[in-house]
């Protein structure tokens, strides 16, 4: 019997790129030119750093709103690391070693204190954004580096290096999820948590990683913002990221109750969010109209996350292929079968009982203390 190949919960999300890709080109022609796909894919890099992090946070069935708050604190550490003297890329190794011990904070705070999710990553969100704006006194920072715009403005064989970062992390974060333990033990915490502390899975472990791995995230996202200015800015990060990196993580297939989710999804749920904004832009609809087209798509893509949960995207299609090839009736029509009747030859009852006869099963069933059940027979 030939088995069955099931097709992938993120072909439906790219097939909605594709389209609105195609709708906004038809409206558009600038949309459609090369120099505008390479500005959409390098705009859209902070976000998709965010949505990875974000990612691995969903999972477990948490949520990190942290996430911009983390991309101005670990943008301006580089930046006054610079100012003070140090090499580029000893400042980027800070940077994102600070944004791993701010996501490894959350995480801890979580785990080990047993506080929501949202109440802890929305106080970190307050602290992380008042430090840079402590210790630069509301004011930016020149980078001293030259060498560090190759972070946000060099290429590599003509692709963007923001670009080449987030495919590169994407690969990494893939595999982590799909082909070692600690994916499986992700996945295990967000679908059942106390299954998964009953089956020896280090919940307080992976909860710290996730939120690390986002702080790491946010942490690239703040490198890639400060190297595109050359300027380190304490605001940064405080526009839509947190609010686009979110959407981009649930309209990529990542459940917001924890377990189902795949990177490729959250990373073509954040090219989506771009290819939006940017046609936005070249259309010149207003930037505040932008955030109400988000929140739709975000509201679109909670709704989805919790029907999928009985049909998914292939069941979908391909009962919709069936249906158009034999004729069948939809799912939840009559069955074709019938069941077997109530009255059979172990029921010690006749079969000449009319049709209209009721079974009454004795408590505990057919089954219990060797009873069998009776019949009404109505005259």
């Amino acid at each position: 019997m030939a088995r069955r190949r099931r097709l992938p919960e993120e072909l439906g999300i790219a097939a909605v790129v594709v389209l609105v890709a195609a709708v906004l080109s038809l409206l558009s022609p600038t949309f459609r030119t090369v120099d505008n796909a390479q500005l959409l894919l390098l705009n859209g890099t902070v976000i998709a750093f965010l949505a990875l992090g974000q990612a691995f946070v969903l999972l477990t069935g948490g949520i990190d709103l942290s996430t911009g708050s983390n991309v101005a604190l670990t943008g301006m550490v580089a930046a006054l690391l610079m100012r003070d003297g140090a090499p580029w890329w000893l400042a980027a190794l800070a940077a994102l070693g600070i944004g791993a011990l701010v996501g490894a904070l959350n995480g801890s705070l979580i785990h080990f204190l047993g506080l929501p999710p949202f109440i802890v990553t929305f106080a970190t969100f307050g602290v992380a954004a008042s430090i840079p704006l402590i210790l630069t006194g509301a004011s930016s920072v020149n980078v001293a580096d030259p060498l560090f715009a190759i972070v946000g403005r060099g290429g590599l064989f003509g692709i963007p290096m923001p670009v080449v970062l987030v495919a590169l992390s994407a690969v990494v974060f893939a595999v982590l999820l799909r082909r070692t333990p600690t994916g499986v033990h992700i996945y295990a915490v967000g679908g059942n948590r106390e299954t998964a502390r009953l089956a020896g899975i280090p919940i307080g472990r992976v909860t710290v990683l996730v939120y690390a791995l986002s702080g790491v995230c946010a942490g690239f996202g703040g490198l890639i913002v400060t190297s595109r200015l050359m300027v380190g800015y304490p605001s940064a990060g405080s526009g839509n990221e947190l609010f686009y990196s979110i959407a981009a993580a649930v309209v990529g297939g990542v459940s917001l109750f924890g377990g189902i989710g795949s990177i490729t999804g959250a990373l073509l749920g954040a090219v989506l969010i771009a290819t939006v904004s940017n046609g936005m832009n070249v259309l010149g609809v207003e930037s505040y109209w932008q955030p109400l087209v988000i929140g739709v798509i975000i509201l679109g893509g909670v709704i989805l996350d919790t029907y999928r949960r009985n049909v998914s995207f292939g069941d979908l299609l391909r009962r919709a292929r069936s249906r158009s090839a034999t004729g069948a009736p939809p799912a939840g029509g009559p069955p074709t079968g019938s069941a077997p009747s109530a009255t059979g030859p172990s029921s010690g009852v006749s079969r000449q009982a009319s049709p209209t006869a009721t079974p009454t099963p004795t408590p505990g069933g057919p089954a219990a203390a060797g009873s069998s059940p009776t019949t009404t027979t109505r005259r």
